[in-house]
């Protein structure tokens, strides 16, 4: 992207607690300039890159635990900021997978690709995207819970799992009355395990996100689809890692959700794995048994 430049910033950031691994200081953070604003990220490590992106109306501070795992095996982790949120700059027109999938492709670029792509959720389907794009650029893609599937409305479902019923009541008040309440409710129901710093963590959230603009960009991705991620899904060309918890609130049959994705990629490509118990939020949740699977992953698939 040829209008992207690179930049450090001594803006204020927010850390986790003290001592936590993202005790981060001010001029740790750095910015790239996207079409529409800017996105925040940090740079941690040696070796190969993987770059970290989170999901809706969260913070990169949620790969905390994840992160430093994975430079402590011997990569390079760039953990941003989706547009819109955290220390990225507010007023984008849109926040899209495809949106995403461009500003991770630039961050890549800048950084000197290949890469490692791994999405929670939104992103999820944002690396499915930029890995169809951009094969020279992506050469695997870990996707944790991803809404990357266009989702229909199950009523009977929504009947008999009360996980699912109380996870979508909880999204739907969140996007029908633009309700930060909701939104954090939504969250306590999606971490079954809670690690053991989530009400600072969560404090945290809560304070960015009653920042002026910043519940109108989270507000944004829940207007966006997967189906620009689903249409991408047979055209990627590199190995992909598709990890669901057992306990996610957001889909009716979770590992129906993610042999669905499978199936849709090119035959091959394609491994699941699913965590017993473990909901929407892995890396958080469980952060080493997700840097194992990534690790033997990513060495089964050495050529990544």
């Amino acid at each position: 992207m040829s209008n992207s430049t690179l930049k450090k910033s001594a803006a204020n950031s927010h850390p986790g607690p003290a001592g936590s691994p993202t005790d981060e200081r001010a001029d740790d953070v750095r910015y790239l300039e996207v079409p529409g604003g800017r996105i925040a990220y940090q740079v941690m490590g040696q070796g190969p890159l993987i770059v970290l992106s989170h999901g809706i109306g969260d913070l990169r501070q949620s790969y905390r635990f994840l992160a430093p795992v994975l430079v402590k095996a011997g990569y390079r982790v760039a953990n941003a900021n989706l547009r819109g949120h955290g220390d990225s700059s507010t007023g984008f027109q849109s926040i899209s997978r495809s949106d995403v999938a461009g500003d991770l492709l630039a961050l890549i670029r800048h950084l000197g690709g290949p890469a490692v792509i791994v999405g929670q959720s939104l992103s999820g389907g944002a690396a499915t995207i930029a890995a169809a794009q951009a094969p020279e650029l992506v050469a695997a893609i870990v996707e944790i819970n991803p809404f990357t599937r266009t989702q229909q409305p199950n009523v009977g479902a929504l009947l008999r799992i009360r996980r699912y019923r109380r996870g979508m009541l909880r999204l739907g008040g969140t996007q029908l009355f633009r309700s930060l309440s909701a939104w954090m409710r939504y969250l306590d129901l999606a971490y079954p395990t809670k690690p053991a710093d989530y009400d600072d963590y969560t404090a945290a959230l809560r304070a960015k996100l009653t920042e002026p603009g910043r519940m109108a960009e989270f507000l944004k991705t829940l207007k966006s689809t997967p189906a620009d991620a689903e249409a991408q899904l047979p055209n990627v060309q590199c190995p992909a890692l598709i990890v669901i918890g057992s306990a996610n609130p957001d889909f009716p049959d979770p590992k129906a959700e993610g042999e669905a994705i499978v199936a849709a990629l090119p035959p091959g490509l394609g491994t699941l794995t699913i965590l017993d118990g473990a909901g929407h939020y892995i890396h958080a949740e469980r952060p080493n048994e997700l840097a194992a699977l990534i690790t033997n992953f990513l060495t089964e698939h050495h050529d990544a």
